[in-house]
């Protein structure tokens, strides 16, 4: 390559005294020779030398490019099939929601209706509870008020006989007396 340029110097100054001004446009066929051989060198070159790195930089550019498209495009997928997802477990839960919801309503009610009929159980019982102590009183009252009834009849007939009997066939007597009355009194009440 030197020796071609000390060429061209030595041609130079020769060619500068017959030249007139240069024109870039003129085809001569030394020159158009040269700029042919050092263009296909200069291809040879960069085809060998820049190229290839050029070329595989610009591939694996491109493959990036593709690889992030690809997992931008699996990312979209993946982000919609967990949206659907959760669109699903939303609803599900709703759904489960409403169940939890209705069920703690008829616990409820059913809890209600348990507490009135227990509410209702012991109020009967205890209206049957003081029936039956009103009863019992009653009776216990009738016994006191016979029993005194007698006591005063006895002591009534003592006086008016004067005389005393055996206590008890006075009793006897007497009881026997009172509950004619009562069937009395009853079957005229009837």
């Amino acid at each position: 390559m030197i020796s071609f340029l000390l060429a061209l110097q030595e041609h130079a100054p020769a060619a500068a005294e017959h030249a007139e001004a240069p024109n870039v446009f003129a085809f001569t066929t030394g020159v158009s020779f040269w700029t042919v051989i050092i263009f296909l060198i200069l291809l040879f070159v960069l085809a060998k030398f820049a190229f290839p790195p050029i070329l595989g930089y610009a591939a694996a550019r491109e493959q990036r490019i593709q690889e992030a498209l690809d997992a931008a495009r699996r990312d979209r997928e993946e982000s919609q099939r967990v949206l659907e997802e959760q669109r699903q477990a939303l609803a599900q839960a709703r759904g489960e929601a409403h169940t939890y919801i209705a069920e703690a309503q008829k616990d409820a009610e059913r809890v209600r209706r348990e507490t009135l009929e227990r509410a209702r159980l012991e109020q009967e019982e205890i209206l049957a509870r003081a029936k039956r102590e009103i009863e019992d009183e009653r009776a216990r009252a009738i016994e006191s008020l016979r029993r005194e009834a007698v006591d005063l009849a006895i002591a009534a007939a003592s006086k008016l006989v004067e005389k005393r009997l055996d206590a008890q066939e006075d009793r006897r007597i007497v009881t026997d007396f009172l509950t004619q009355v009562e069937k009395g009194t009853a079957a005229g009440r009837a």
